[in-house]
Formats: C-alpha cells, sequence, structure tokens
C-alpha cells in the first residue's frame, strides 16, 4: 500500500472531525447539501458514493460472473449471517445493553426506540460500501457484486416482516421509493456505467489501458470515501455533540455485532473451505450494514428527532472507522486463514 492508503484510519479520523467542526460551524452549507435528495436519497452523496465503486467495479468481467456457482459455500455463510444471525444477535444485544445494563443512564421515554433504530441498522445488509471494503481487502470481485444483488432481492421482500418480527408490531410502512432508488443509484447505474467503460478500454487499448485507468482512478476512490465521511458527520454534527454519552452507549452494542458477525463469517468460511479471497468479503458483507436505508426507516417510522433516527446515526459513526479494522483484520490473519488445505 502506498503513504496514503496505509494511514488511512488516521484520515478517516480527521474527516470526521473535521465534518463535525464544519457542520457546527456553517450548518447552512450541509443543510443545503442534506436537502438535494429525492426519496430520502441524498444526490451528492450518490456522487460520491459512485466515485468510490467504479473502480472495483471496472475491474469485474459480467461475462465470468456464471463462475460465482465456484463460491457457493462462501455464499451460503454470508446469507446465514445476513438474515439469520445479525438482525437477531442486535435484538439480543440491544434489549441486554440498552434496555437493561445502560437503561439508568439513558431517557426512559427513548429507550425502546434506541433498541428499534438498532434493529432496523441491523436488519439491512449493506450494498454500496461493501464495494469498497471488498476492493480494500482484495476480495474476488464477482463474488462481492453476486452477494451484494442476493441481498438486494432478499431485502425488498424481507425487510419488512423481519423488522415487524423483531420490533413486535403487526406491520410496518418500509420507504420502498427509497429502498428501490439506492438500488438502482448504488447498483445498476454504477455497474452498467463501469461496464460500458471496461469495454471500451479494452477495445481501444486492451488490459495495459485498463490497468493504467484503475491506477489513476484508485486514489479518486479513496478520496470520495473521505469527502463522504465529512459531509456525513457534517449532516450529524449538532445531535452528536448534544449526546455525547448516549453516542458512546449506543456505540457499545454496534461494536460488538460488528466485530462478532465478522468474525463468525471468517470462522465459518475457514471451517467450510472457502477460500480466503471470498472468506475476506464475506466477513465484511457479513459485518457492515445498508446504514441509508436504516436513517431513512427510523425517519420515516419513529421522526426525524427519535431515538430510533439518533441509533442508526451512531451506526453510521461507527461503520467506516470499524469496517477498517475489519479489513486490517483479516489481511493479518491470512497467513492463519490458509495455514492449511481448504477442503
Amino acid at each position: 500500500m502506498g503513504l496514503f492508503e496505509r494511514y488511512l484510519s488516521v484520515w478517516v479520523a480527521l474527516c470526521i472531525v473535521a465534518g463535525i467542526a464544519l457542520g457546527h460551524l456553517v450548518p447552512g452549507v450541509f443543510q443545503a447539501i442534506a436537502a438535494a435528495e429525492v426519496a430520502k436519497v441524498n444526490l451528492p452523496v450518490a456522487v460520491l458514493i459512485w466515485l468510490m465503486i467504479v473502480p472495483m467495479l471496472l475491474k469485474i468481467d459480467l461475462g465470468a460472473l456464471g463462475r460465482v456457482s465456484e463460491h457457493w459455500r462462501g455464499v451460503g455463510v454470508t446469507l446465514f449471517i445476513n438474515w439469520a444471525v445479525k438482525p437477531f444477535s442486535m435484538a439480543l444485544l440491544g434489549t441486554l445493553f440498552i434496555g437493561n445494563l445502560f437503561a439508568p443512564l439513558l431517557p426512559q421515554d427513548q429507550i425502546s426506540s434506541y433498541i428499534a433504530g438498532l434493529i432496523l441498522l441491523a436488519a439491512a445488509p449493506c450494498t454500496a460500501m461493501v464495494f469498497v471494503w471488498s476492493n480494500l481487502c482484495e476480495g474476488e470481485p464477482h463474488y462481492t457484486l453476486s452477494q451484494v444483488a442476493l441481498n438486494d432481492i432478499i431485502m425488498v421482500f424481507a425487510f419488512a416482516p423481519l423488522v415487524g418480527l423483531l420490533l413486535g408490531v403487526a406491520s410496518i410502512t418500509v420507504p420502498w421509493d427509497t429502498l428501490l432508488l439506492s438500488v438502482l443509484l448504488y447498483i445498476v447505474i454504477p455497474v452498467v456505467a463501469a461496464q460500458l467503460w471496461r469495454r471500451s478500454l479494452l477495445a481501444t487499448g486492451g488490459e495495459a489501458a485498463l490497468k493504467r485507468v484503475l491506477d489513476l482512478i484508485q486514489p479518486v476512490s479513496l478520496v470520495a470515501l473521505l469527502t463522504t465521511l465529512v459531509l456525513l458527520f457534517g449532516f450529524q454534527g449538532e445531535q452528536i455533540l448534544a449526546q455525547p454519552l448516549v453516542i458512546l452507549l449506543l456505540a457499545v452494542p454496534i461494536l460488538i455485532q460488528v466485530y462478532f458477525n465478522a468474525g463468525l463469517a471468517y470462522w465459518l468460511s475457514r471451517r467450510f473451505g472457502v477460500a480466503w479471497c471470498v472468506a475476506a468479503p464475506a466477513a465484511l458483507i457479513g459485518a457492515s450494514n445498508f446504514f441509508e436505508l436504516a436513517v431513512a426507516a427510523a425517519i420515516s417510522l419513529f421522526g426525524l428527532g427519535s431515538g430510533a433516527a439518533l441509533a442508526t446515526v451512531v451506526g453510521v459513526l461507527v461503520e467506516v472507522p470499524v469496517m477498517l479494522s475489519v479489513v486490517k483484520i483479516v489481511k493479518a490473519t491470512k497467513p492463519w486463514y490458509e495455514g492449511r488445505p481448504h477442503a
């Protein structure tokens, strides 16, 4: 890795601080950017996500997607974690920590709302940002694309009943326009654009031209990631500064959940003989969350100033630095992972 990538965690921390500070100093600018949205999907953030994920998508040869059946064990592990473990483990952790251990330190009228926000966060597997994490850990790109697409399809049908079950309510209003527009913006459009660009490069200059472009745009992807952080924390800076203890307490079950699910996915992948290039993104997909949908659903169901909305924002706060640490862990443990023959 270059100097910039090696100290990415430092730049992430600086961008979080800068975002909170700028959101406090020039709130009008961030309010104007936050207002540029359709169906609660922020368009400037969507553009930045395109810049983050195009380098990953440009590496993908759609003609080779048929080989993804070779990674069926990795797909099975991630589906199990995303849909059978993660939402239920978060419900348990939220009830244990927020509903019991930390309850005396929290506003009593918001405790159930906090737990609901944590459940919303865990019930939506990550989409766009997974491409960034997979790229950073040199994951198998065809597996990543197929797994994300499969999760999106399942989410359309499973998100509402799963959250409804865990929240103990008869029905839940899902922001379908947000979900479908997010899939269009973060998956369909970037995939089509990247494949058209890839074909053009290969037709005009071959693999050498493709490599030159990838080397050129890789730094753009990281800068877009850092800019996204500045915007996200600029949007939520006031709430973070106003309730630091609540933020800290809400982060505890989220942190435990991320590391638990990432570790379980990684361990199961090794047990089932999954190749490391699939196990690494499998751990990351199993641990990360679709926070855009979670935030939108929390606001739709409970209101902008609710504990549920704040809990999903804490998920954003935790997501990037923690997922970067998971990337480092899976890369550092590659020799251990490959220390015995695969089944």
